[in-house]
């Protein structure tokens, strides 16, 4: 019913940026919180920064004062902007929604939580 599709991952040296986007589509009645995750080879899945429909951010502290997470709510997407990039920061990207779906007998709708396919960061030399 509903797609997160991501784009803008890829292979950047340390302290260059990177810009990553996530758009959500389907049957949406509205999207309320959005956000990044990422997972390391062998390390958890874990926040990155977090967007709610009203626009208050939250981040990581390893990523603040260098990524910014932003939305347009009238596209439903996500953006995250990031600079001065690190090695570390090299994982799998991936986009949460948590998206109120229109039910298919139009009678309302019903909260779910969607992920995007994930995409690649790699920061190196």
């Amino acid at each position: 019913q509903v797609q997160l599709v991501e784009s803008g991952g890829g292979l950047v040296q340390p302290g260059g940026s990177l810009r990553l986007s996530c758009a959500a589509s389907g049957s949406i009645f509205s999207v309320n919180a959005m956000g990044y995750y990422r997972q390391a080879p062998g390390k958890e899945r874990e926040l990155v920064a977090i967007i709610t429909s009203g626009g208050s951010t939250n981040y990581a502290d390893s990523v603040k004062g260098r990524f910014t997470i932003s939305r347009d709510n009238a596209k439903n997407t996500v953006y995250l902007q990031m600079n001065s990039l690190k090695p570390e920061d090299t994982a799998v990207y991936y986009c949460n929604a948590d998206v109120n779906v229109n039910l298919r007998t139009g009678l309302g709708w019903r909260q779910y939580d969607y992920w995007g396919q994930g995409t690649q960061v790699t920061v190196s030399s």
